[in-house]
Order: structure tokens, then C-alpha cells, then sequence
């Protein structure tokens, strides 16, 4: 399917990664307020429900609830993408998505603002947010959530943070997960698999982006097929909580997705696995200007209210 034409002029309009030679502070500045420019002109406003921040350890987090919602509600830990060196629950894009899934999903958000690299490098921002999904659980009461009916999600680098923390709560003995949601996730920061895609450069994300990202977040030394740090290496698969896996069909990282999705369906993991017809990395904010967009919400906020009935919490 070719690309529509809000597509197109989102592609031509998104800021790149700036000048190398630049500070990483000041082009990570450039790029957050391009970022908000761009979801001022492409997204759509979402209706408020209550927030509070808290902080946690080294950290904050961000906690979405729709008033008068009768509780407990699910709980569902949101972890921004941005590459691991960029975003933040202040992105207007991040927090008008967790203000929407939280009131039409009727649940507890807890979006975490974990440290970025490359001034706090792998295991850090994986750290914080396991650190974040555990503070979230342990105060679930107090927060007016359910810790028996909790989700785990991310998009893009935020998507790999989250497949990562299903992995250590596994090896950790907690907490136990209802749902692991992954939106474009990149799982194989060896970049072999990005590379084998059969999907150009020309779609808003290349093999060097993701390549300044790794270089970022791991350095020059860490091993890149650390379960950990590429869920698609991990050696065993099995015990993981459903997933709902999401990508884009011009997207370079869609085979990391969907070979994810098949690893944990022959570990026998329940799986949804979806592609969306004429999708790019990134157009899932486009809600305002590209009804797919919108409607990848939906698949959201559906998967989402399958906590409230959890034994099918993926279809």
C-alpha cells in the first residue's frame, strides 16, 4: 500500500537527528520541540482525566486516572520511545496518548520518565523502568489500580524497554504481568534484522538512526544480543505474559516485530500480532490528520479494556 498523503508531508516535516557534532543536550532540545510542533499540526487533542506526578528513586513518574472511574482499575506502565537518548512524559505526543488511553481504557497509567542516555547508558533507563513498574505495583492500592491486572507497554525504544522488563520480572520473580503492548518495536539491536527488512531508508527511520541510538545507549562494548538489550535473542521465551504486538508496513523494524511474535507463539505465549496497511514508524501520533492513526488508538484502548475481562486480554 502506498502512503497517503498526511503521511507524506509528515515524513517531509519531522525533524532528523541534527548535527553530530552538536551537544546531545542541545540537539535533543531541537528535536523535543520539533517533536511538539509536529503533534500541534498532526495530532488531536485528548480529553483530560486527573494526573499526578511522584517521584522514585533517581526518577519520576507520571500517573493518569479518569475522574470518578470506579475502582480498581487496570494498571498499564507506558514507557516513551525516542531512541533511548531522546522523549519524555512531557512530549505533548506522550501525554495526550496516556490522557486518552487512560479515560477510554478506563485505567491507571503510569508513565515513566526514566533517565536517557547517553549520560546514563544501558542498564539505567531499563532499570528505571523496572524500577517504575515495581514502584507502580506496590502502590497500586493507593493509586486506585488492580496489581493483578497490570500491562506493560512502549513505543518504538520504549517498546524494547518494555519487552526487556518482561524478561527481568520473569528472571526477578515479579511482578507478575497481565499483557506486554509493543507499538513498532525495535528487538535486535544488532540491526542484522533492520538490515534484512527489505524496507528502504526513505520512511522516517534508517539503519544509521538506529545505529546513533545503540551507539548511545550501550556504548562500543556491550553485547548487543544481551537478551536484555535484543528481546528477539533471548533464549527462551516461554512464561512471558500475552502480547499485542503492532507495525507499521514501511517500517525497517516490522520484521523484528514479527519475528518476535512468532518466537514467543512457539514458546507458547499467547500473541496478536497486527500490520497496519501504509504505515510508517511514527504515524500512530498522526490522530488528528490520518484516520488510520486514530484507529490504531482504538486497537489500543481495546487491548487495553481486555483487562477489565483478563482471561482474554490480548484479542
Amino acid at each position: 500500500m502506498g502512503l497517503a498523503d498526511a503521511v507524506e508531508v509528515f515524513l517531509a516535516t519531522k525533524p532528523d537527528s541534527g548535527d553530530p557534532e552538536a551537544p546531545v543536550a542541545e540537539r535533543r532540545a531541537a528535536i523535543h520541540r520539533g517533536s511538539d510542533e509536529i503533534f500541534a499540526k498532526f495530532g488531536a487533542p485528548a480529553a483530560a482525566v486527573g494526573v499526578r506526578d511522584f517521584p522514585v528513586g533517581a526518577i519520576r513518574v507520571r500517573v493518569y486516572r479518569p475522574a470518578g472511574a470506579a475502582g480498581p482499575l487496570p494498571l498499564y506502565v507506558f514507557l516513551h520511545g525516542g531512541g533511548f537518548w531522546l522523549g519524555s512524559v512531557d512530549e505533548k505526543v506522550n501525554d495526550a496518548m496516556c490522557h486518552d488511553r487512560s479515560r477510554r481504557a478506563e485505567c491507571v497509567v503510569v508513565a515513566v520518565d526514566y533517565r536517557l542516555a547517553p549520560e546514563h547508558p544501558f542498564p539505567a533507563p531499563l532499570e528505571d523502568c523496572y524500577a517504575g513498574l515495581s514502584w507502580a505495583v506496590q502502590h497500586a492500592g493507593e493509586l486506585g489500580a488492580d496489581p493483578e491486572r497490570v500491562a506493560v507497554g512502549g513505543i518504538s525504544a520504549g517498546a524494547n524497554l518494555a519487552a526487556a522488563v518482561t524478561l527481568l520480572a520473569r528472571a526477578r520473580g515479579g511482578p507478575r504481568l497481565a499483557l506486554q503492548l509493543l507499538e513498532v518495536p525495535p528487538l535486535d539491536l544488532t540491526l542484522d534484522t533492520m538490515r534484512r527488512s527489505g524496507i528502504s531508508d526513505d520512511y522516517g527511520i534508517t539503519v544509521d538512526d538506529m545505529r546513533l541510538c545503540g551507539d548511545l545507549y550501550l556504548g562500543p562494548e556491550h553485547d548487543r544480543r544481551d537478551e536484555v538489550v535484543s528481546p528477539l535473542f533471548a533464549t527462551d521465551l516461554t512464561g512471558l505474559p500475552p502480547a499485542r504486538i503492532m507495525s507499521a508496513e514501511h517500517d525497517p523494524l516490522r520484521l523484528e516485530g514479527e519475528r518476535y511474535a512468532q518466537r514467543l507463539r512457539d514458546a507458547g505465549v499467547p500473541v496478536s500480532f497486527e500490520l497496519y496497511p501504509g504505515a510508517v514508524h511514527g504515524s500512530l501520533a498522526l490522530t488528528g490528520t490520518w484516520p488510520p492513526a486514530a484507529t490504531w488508538q482504538q486497537d489500543v484502548v481495546t487491548a487495553l479494556r481486555r483487562l477489565h475481562t483478563p482471561q482474554h486480554p490480548t484479542r
